[in-house]
């Protein structure tokens, strides 16, 4: 079959490799449809690794996914606990916990001890045409979400996931820094969880329409000082919430500098270099309430939800499609953020 490996620093090879073997107990092989490229794939395509975690041998990158079920392994639950059945079409949770240690037994399987994760080294990911995974992990998705919006229920997870953690209520104002998939998608649920005013920082104008299409004021951050523009809107007084979405450096300082005296501030971004940084002086003098949010965690039931009503719009973020013959080229244009990108779609389309 083919798959996409990565072997070091932007130096992604779409290759032949064997397929996968028939699924063991609690287990499906899926015939993936089509996998969003996320943040964190810029991250190792352009590096080679992802926060402390290094790609020592080529590595298949991709996690946000749909796929069909091929075939069925024994005692093979879904993840709603129902049997699973051959040509199911289904959104995946790329988290694979454990299940027995001690922040999954505190209902908290994000934070595993031993969370396998695909497309995070040294666990396969899904640009490739087939692939084994939990049936756990599976989650079948009506017709009315589509093959792309199944795929896109992942990055919905993580933004709703942040915005629990983000504790909003009716009438707070709030501040979300980055407009990329994420922070786009962070924006459409705080409004629906009565967030107002939303500002929305960003370098790229095609992204901060976007933006302001779904309720956010939008704020170009290299022709403005963002933390001055939201000074001045609320009188110095910052805002209740902000959620930081970009590749951190300075925007974690600058949520910082946005939130109130008490507020909160969640922490989404990854960083290139690892490293995270804000005044202290500023942190401590607010009293800011500073939380880092990783992944997602039960959330999956819900997206399916607000994806089928409606709530959420997931087909505007699409922008780019490419089959998995030119994932290069996809991936090549996603990091250079040219013709206006904003969620690069990659199409396996195997069949059963």
């Amino acid at each position: 079959m083919l798959a996409a490996r990565l072997h070091g620093p932007k130096d992604l090879r779409v290759e032949h490799v064997p397929s996968p073997g028939p699924p063991g107990q609690g287990q499906v092989l899926l015939c993936v449809l089509t996998t969003g490229i996320c943040g964190s794939d810029l991250h190792s395509f352009l590096d080679a690794r992802l926060g402390d975690t290094r790609v020592e041998k080529p590595l298949i990158l991709g996690h946000e996914f749909s796929a069909i079920v091929e075939t069925v392994g024994p005692e093979s639950l879904d993840g709603d606990f129902q049997p699973l059945e051959s040509g199911a079409r289904v959104a995946v949770d790329p988290a694979q916990p454990c299940h027995c240690c001690e922040p999954c037994e505190h209902g908290h399987p994000n934070l595993c001890s031993h969370i396998a994760f695909c497309g995070n080294y040294p666990y396969g990911g899904s640009f490739c045409e087939r692939m084994i995974m939990p049936a756990r992990s599976c989650f079948p998705v009506p017709k009315s979400i589509d093959d792309e919006s199944a795929a896109l229920l992942e990055p919905l997870g993580v933004a709703i996931h942040a915005v629990d953690l983000a504790k909003f209520r009716v009438g707070h104002s709030a501040a979300i820094i980055g407009m990329g998939p994420i922070g786009l998608l962070i924006l459409q649920l705080a409004r629906l969880a009565g967030a107002d005013p939303i500002f929305t920082t960003d370098k790229l104008p095609w992204r901060l329409k976007l933006a302001q299409k779904w309720g956010g004021i939008p704020i170009r951050c290299d022709q403005e000082d963002a933390v001055q523009r939201i000074a001045k809107e609320t009188r110095g007084r910052g805002v209740d919430v902000v959620i930081e979405v970009a590749w951190g450096g300075e925007s974690v300082a600058q949520a910082a500098e946005m939130a109130r005296s008490g507020g909160r501030v969640v922490l989404v971004g990854i960083p290139g270099d690892n490293q995270l940084a804000m005044k202290h002086s500023t942190a401590r003098r607010k009293g800011l309430t500073v939380v880092l949010s990783r992944r997602m965690k039960h959330c999956y039931p819900r997206a399916i939800c607000l994806a089928e009503q409606g709530r959420v719009d997931l087909p505007s973020l699409v922008s780019h499609r490419f089959p998995l013959q030119r994932v290069v080229e996809a991936f090549q244009l996603n990091t250079a953020y040219a013709d206006k990108v904003v969620k690069v779609m990659v199409e396996s389309r195997a069949k059963p």
